[in-house]
């Protein structure tokens, strides 16, 4: 990875960084101090905050904080974590690291609203997590000693999605925010892909659903005992929906989910994307992403966007070879599932970029036209390499559209009377993976081996001839179906798939019933349910036969093709357990659908539907 350190004084940092990482036996106790206390809140609601400041009183630092309702422990005096901060490098040089718990949870007084809605002109005490951060970042900065008066927040995940609530605090000693892996919208990300319900994050529905009594060190909720260790087999058995309903009977996130099955007020109140469309940003802001995050794909991408096209401030963006929170761990050999994309890839990334960008902000000279930083550092999935980029998506970019047409080629040219036709069987839906397990939240099934799914007859494969020459794609791909059904609805799945040649040679992580040999890695997938075809508002039902527009994108990829390797596309109905099973008959809320509305269905893909993806130009 190239390194972007223009700076003699974060050189020597890195050095002394490294010297640090080799001492393992590296304890945060020796030296950091730890405080926990209580912060009152405008509407006089305490939030619990631990403070860990360095020893070394030589100097001042900023403060890194980080909000979570995932809780701030260990707790107690003389308890300490054994790593604080986004990273090793900036836990090891100094720097004041704050956790907080969110109001409502663990430690923290009040009452926990799930994506709390922000409220753009808060009366005196009206609060929100805008307001939260604002008071307790105003808190700080007159409170703990030794501080330099700038402020750093970051997270992954839902720790994320507080890190991009920060921006719209506007709190002037917010210099920088790192919001990873964010949760923006709850109908996109997460247990929702345009609205079709994620029926793999089940379990964690138990994490979000239930308010604690008082502040408490334990945890307050429990996760259902399922019968099965067959995800699979267990929620046929549980279809329709509503036969979940047992599992969480006084959860209130699940009954928000069975209550809000459209894009109503409730969704779009939690959204943060359009608050920073309204927002003018003035924090610097990193956002951190990974390609085959199956939790938060599109949340920093649609987040970086909406700053970018409408605010003035540092915005910058980092995608790698990584699920779900892999760039904060270290492990020497980054893979995702069966394929393996390189060694150092997370650390590289902490010391080369993360800290770099706090570092700058919060201790340097902070001004964003000298920042040593790229706009973008996307890594190329196909080619296994990092590149920095002056916009994302780049600007030196083509368009180029393959059509779905007939011997399952993709042609360059449209063929509107050829016809595509399966039989879509709620019975026997079309897996996800071929694992059988119980998962919390499925990863590895981003890059997946696709071939148990196209040698399937209701899945629909469509691919080019072996290339001639490497393709690049970056940015969105967009997916202009023409279809018909012979039901009222249908969910349609996309799914972008890279074909390895035949001499391919295998991983260490390769699953052992497996070879690289032909390998249908999957780089990009997506649902659309045809009932929010004109807008996630408003469920409509389809006509049967009709031939009907399916319109929708797929989240942003950097990937090459390689020469001898060929471009896929699988079309599909059922994702299953992964998405929930669509009736194929209209039923205005499928929370509520009954086991007859489930009907067997004959979909038809016509030979003008196209697949538009994004070349990059050599």
């Amino acid at each position: 990875m190239k390194t972007y350190l223009k700076h003699f004084s974060l050189l020597i940092f890195t050095f002394l960084s490294l010297q640090l990482l080799a001492q393992s036996d590296y304890k945060v106790e020796d030296y950091y101090t730890k405080k926990e206390v209580d912060i009152e809140m405008r509407d006089g609601v305490k939030l619990h905050t631990t403070i860990y400041s360095p020893k070394d009183l030589s100097q001042e630092y900023p403060i890194i904080m980080q909000r979570t309702p995932y809780s701030s422990r260990p707790y107690g005096e003389g308890e300490f974590r054994s790593k604080i901060g986004p990273n090793e490098f900036l836990m090891k040089e100094g720097n004041i690291i704050v956790y907080q718990d969110v109001r409502g949870r663990w430690m923290s007084e009040g009452n926990y609203d799930n994506m709390r809605p922000y409220i753009s002109n808060k009366k005196e005490k009206e609060t929100d997590e805008a307001s939260d951060t604002y008071d307790t970042i105003e808190w700080l900065i007159n409170n703990v000693e030794n501080n330099n008066g700038n402020v750093g927040t970051w997270g992954i995940s839902y720790p994320g999605f507080y890190t991009s609530y920060s921006l719209l605090s506007g709190h002037p000693a917010l210099k920088a925010a790192s919001p990873q892996a964010s949760i923006s919208d709850f109908f996109f990300d997460d247990f929702h892909h345009n609205g079709a319900y994620l029926l793999s994050y089940f379990m964690a529905t138990a994490l979000f659903g239930n308010q604690t009594e008082a502040p408490t060190t334990e945890a307050w909720y429990t996760f259902p005992k399922l019968p099965s260790k067959d995800q699979y087999q267990f929620f046929l058995d549980h279809t329709p929906i509503n036969q979940l309903d047992e599992y969480y009977p006084d959860n209130f996130f699940w009954n928000q989910l069975s209550d809000h099955p459209n894009y109503d007020k409730f969704w779009q109140d939690r959204g943060l994307i359009q608050h920073l469309k309204d927002a003018k940003i003035k924090t610097a802001v990193m956002y951190v992403g990974g390609f085959f995050d199956a939790e938060d794909l599109y949340g920093p991408f649609q987040s970086y966007k909406a700053i970018e096209e409408n605010s003035n401030n540092y915005n910058t963006i980092v995608y790698g070879p990584w699920s779900h929170g892999d760039w904060a761990r270290s492990s020497k050999r980054q893979a995702v599932g069966n394929i393996y994309f390189g060694d150092d890839l997370s650390e590289n990334y902490q010391k080369d970029i993360e800290t770099v960008f706090f570092n700058y902000f919060l201790k340097e000279e902070g001004k964003p036209k000298n920042s040593p930083l790229p706009e973008a550092m996307m890594f190329d999935t196909g080619s296994h390499e990092w590149t920095s980029f002056e916009a994302w998506p780049p600007k030196a970019t083509k368009k180029k559209t393959y059509y779905l047409g007939e011997n399952q080629k993709l042609k360059s040219l449209p063929t509107k009377s050829f016809e595509n036709k399966f039989i879509s069987d709620p019975k026997k839906p079309v897996p996800y993976s071929e694992d059988i397990k119980i998962v919390f939240t499925p990863r590895k099934y981003m890059t997946d081996d696709q071939r148990f799914a196209a040698r399937r007859p209701d899945v629909l494969v469509f691919e080019t001839e072996v290339l001639t020459e490497d393709i690049t794609m970056a940015g969105e791909i967009e997916a202009k179906l023409n279809v018909a059904t012979t039901g009222t609805d249908a969910d349609w799945v996309v799914k972008v798939v890279d074909v390895y040649p035949e001499d391919a040679e295998g991983t260490e992580e390769m699953q052992d019933h497996l070879k690289m040999s032909n390998y249908h890695m999957m780089v990009r997938s997506e649902v659309m349910p045809a009932r929010f075809r004109n807008g996630f508002e408003k469920a409509e039902a389809t006509i049967p036969n009709q031939k009907t527009d399916i319109d929708f994108t797929l989240q942003g990829i950097y990937h090459t093709f390689k020469k001898g390797h060929k471009i896929q596309v699988q079309v599909q109905s059922t994702w299953f357990p992964l998405i929930n099973l669509n009736p194929q008959t209209f039923v205005p809320n499928i929370f509520k659908a009954e086991k007859d509305d489930y009907q067997k269905q004959t979909h038809t893909v016509y030979g003008d539907s196209s697949i538009e993806f994004t070349v990059l130009e050599k």
